[in-house]
C-alpha cells in the first residue's frame, strides 16, 4: 500500500450516514493541500492531543478551517461548533472516495 495511505476506523455516529460506526475509510496524506469546501478530512483535535477527528469542511478563511460531522443530530458530534476554526496544520489527511469496509 502507499505509504500516504491510512486506513482509519470510524468510532462514533458523528458523521453518519456518510460514514457508519465501525467502517474503516482511507485517507491520503496531505502536504501543502488546497483544501476544498466538502471535503471529509482527517484532523488533530485542538485540544485533546490524543483524539484524531474525521470530519467535513464546511468553510475556509484566513483563520482556518471549520469543521462539521454529517449528522443532523447537533448532539452526534464534536465540531467546530463547540472548538472553533482548526489551523489548517492540523490537517494530517483528506479521505479517498469510497468507504472500503464495515
Amino acid at each position: 500500500m502507499d505509504s500516504r495511505i491510512m486506513k482509519v476506523q470510524v468510532n462514533g455516529d458523528s458523521m453518519w450516514p456518510t460514514l457508519v460506526d465501525g467502517d474503516i475509510a482511507k485517507f491520503e496524506s496531505v502536504e501543502d493541500t488546497a483544501f476544498r469546501i466538502g471535503q471529509i478530512v482527517l484532523a488533530k483535535h485542538p485540544f485533546k492531543t490524543d483524539l484524531i477527528l474525521i470530519k467535513r469542511i464546511s468553510s475556509i478563511n484566513e483563520n482556518g478551517v471549520f469543521l462539521v460531522g454529517d449528522n443532523p443530530d447537533p448532539t452526534a458530534s464534536e465540531d467546530s461548533h463547540n472548538f472553533g476554526r482548526i489551523s489548517v496544520a492540523d490537517i494530517i489527511g483528506v479521505r479517498q472516495k469510497m468507504r472500503i469496509e464495515q
